[in-house]
């Protein structure tokens, strides 16, 4: 699946663009979160990284 939808880190606008933002010229990113799996073997690493776990 394509994501076709972009945010804007600075200014947190959304955005069709892939270059960078039209308002601020900022770094885009995508919003969407990742997909979830059960059997996520690096979950625990990634909540100890953000400080979760």
């Amino acid at each position: 699946m394509v994501w076709i939808l972009r945010k804007c880190v600075k200014c947190r606008k959304y955005t069709i663009t892939h270059d960078g933002c039209p308002y601020c010229e900022s770094k885009l990113r995508i919003p969407h979160p990742a997909k979830f799996s059960p059997e996520d073997r690096y979950a625990r690493y990634r909540r100890a990284m953000r400080g979760l776990g």
